[in-house]
C-alpha cells in the first residue's frame, strides 16, 4: 500500500530544497501532500509543489475547499508520517506552546503521526534559550528533530543551524514509513569496505570494495528497527544516520572492533573485503625507487570470519565470498570450513553487477539450500536476504 507523508513548509530561504525532499519521496513512490504557510509562498510559489507532487498545495486555511472534507483533519488522518521541513523557530514555538492558527500548525495538533522537524535558522536563533527550550519541550511529547548541521549560512555567518541535506531527511522518514520491524531490540553487527595493508609511511595495499553493499545491509537493518553497529572500512559514502558507525583501516582493526561485541550480537553480518595478507616488514621510511626490481614478502593476516566461526554459539553468521571462477564450489567450501550460517556469493567479473555497481547478483547459501537472486539493487538484496534469515528463525 502506498504510503503517505505530509510535508510542512515553513518560511526561510532552505525552502528550495523543500523541493528536493519531495522529488526523492516521489521516486521513492510516497504519495506527498504538502502545506505551506504564507511566509514559504514568499520564497517559493505553491505551483512547484503542486507540480511535483501532483497534488493540491494547501496555503489558506480558510479557502474554499476541493472536496467536502475539513482539510486540515483529513490531511492529520492520512499522514503516515509528518515531516515539518524547513521548520523555522515560529512554527516550533507555535506547536510546541499549543497555538493553532494557520493550516499547518492546525494539522500537526490534529495528527497523531509520527511528527519529525528538520529546523533551519539562524545560529543566534537556533541557539536561543526559548528555542531550545521549545525543540526540549517537543522531544519530550514524542516528536522527533532531525538536527541542523553547521556551516556558512544565508545571513553570512558560520555555525549551527544549516538545514540538514534532503538525501539525509529523506533517509530518515522511509526509516520511519518502513513496515517490517522484525529485528526490534535485536543488535546487528556489519562490517563493509576494504581494509589496507600499509608497505611504508605512503603506500599501501587494498582492494576494489566500495562498501555498497555493507551499508545497504546496515540500513535495511536500522530500518527493520536493530541496534546497528557498521564497522566500515575506508570508504567514500556518507555515514548513515541512527548507526553506530565505526571507522577502521586495517584488518587487525576491524578484527578487534568485532570481537569486543561479537558476545551481544544477534546477528553478524561480515561484508567487507578484508585483506588476507600484508607486508611481512612495514618501512618506517618511504621506500626509495632504485634502479632495479622491488619484492615485498607477504605474509597471511588474521582470518577474522574463521575466527568468529569458532567462537558463534547463539549468533546468525552470514560470510560473503566475491569469487571470479568456481562461484559456488568456493562459497560452499567457504561456508562449512568457517562454520558459517550463511553466505552470500557473487561474481566480481559480471560487468554489470561488480565492484562499485549499485546492483549486484547473488547466490544465498546456507547448509541446506541454494537461493538465486538475479539482478537487483543492493538494498533489494539486503532486505531479500533479512528475509531469508528470519524465515528461520
Amino acid at each position: 500500500m502506498k504510503k503517505n507523508v505530509v510535508l510542512g513548509v515553513s518560511g526561510g530561504i532552505a525552502v528550495y530544497k523543500a523541493l528536493e525532499i519531495v522529488s526523492l519521496l516521489i521516486k521513492k513512490e510516497v504519495n506527498i501532500d504538502v502545506i505551506m504557510t504564507k511566509s514559504a509562498t514568499e520564497f517559493v510559489t505553491p505551483l512547484s509543489f503542486q507540480s511535483l507532487s501532483q497534488n493540491m498545495v494547501i496555503c489558506d486555511m480558510f479557502a474554499e475547499p476541493k472536496a467536502f472534507e475539513i482539510q486540515h483533519i483529513s490531511l492529520a488522518e492520512k499522514a503516515d508520517v509528518f515531516l515539518v521541513a524547513p521548520a523555522t523557530a515560529s512554527i516550533i514555538g507555535k506547536v510546541a506552546n499549543g497555538i493553532a492558527d494557520d493550516m499547518l500548525s492546525t494539522t500537526i495538533m490534529a495528527t497523531k503521526a509520527k511528527v519529525i522537524f528538520a529546523p533551519a535558522m539562524n545560529t543566534n536563533m537556533y541557539e536561543n534559550p526559548i528555542v531550545q527550550d521549545n525543540i526540549k519541550k517537543l522531544k519530550s511529547f514524542g516528536y522527533e528533530f532531525i538536527n541542523p548541521i553547521e556551516g556558512r549560512l544565508a545571513c553570512g555567518t558560520t555555525g549551527a543551524g544549516k538545514f540538514e541535506s534532503p538525501e539525509v531527511i529523506v533517509d530518515r522518514v522511509l526509516m520511519e514509513l518502513y513496515e517490517k520491524k522484525d529485528l526490534l531490540n535485536k543488535n546487528v553487527i556489519i562490517t563493509a569496505g576494504p581494509t589496507i595493508a600499509s608497505i611504508d609511511p605512503v603506500r599501501f595495499i587494498t582492494n576494489r570494495s566500495t562498501g555498497k553493499m555493507g551499508y545497504a545491509i546496515a540500513k535495511e537493518a536500522r530500518n527493520r528497527g536493530a541496534n546497528v553497529t557498521l564497522i566500515s572500512g575506508p570508504t567514500a559514502l556518507d555515514v548513515p544516520k541512527n548507526i553506530n558507525v565505526i571507522k577502521v583501516s586495517t584488518n587487525e582493526e576491524m578484527k578487534n572492533e568485532v570481537i569486543k561485541r561479537f558476545d551481544n550480537a544477534d546477528i553478524v553480518i561480515k561484508a567487507a573485503a578484508v585483506a588476507d595478507y600484508k607486508p611481512k616488514n612495514y618501512s618506517t621510511q618511504k621506500i626509495k625507487k632504485g634502479e632495479g626490481e622491488l619484492s615485498i614478502e607477504f605474509i597471511r593476516d588474521n582470518d577474522i570470519l574463521m575466527e568468529l566461526g569458532n567462537r558463534k554459539e547463539k549468533q546468525i553468521l552470514v560470510g560473503f565470498a566475491a569469487e571470479s571462477q568456481n562461484l559456488k564450489e568456493n562459497a560452499r567450501l567457504k561456508l562449512q570450513r568457517k562454520n558459517l550460517d550463511y553466505i552470500v556469493a557473487n561474481d566480481i567479473t559480471a560487468a554489470d553487477t561488480g565492484f562499485a555497481s549499485e546492483d549486484n547478483k547473488v547466490i544465498i547459501l546456507s547448509n541446506n539450500e541454494e537461493i538465486h537472486l538475479d539482478k537487483m539493487s543492493k538494498e533489494k538484496i539486503a532486505s531479500n536476504l533479512f528475509d531469508i534469515i528470519l524465515e528461520k528463525r
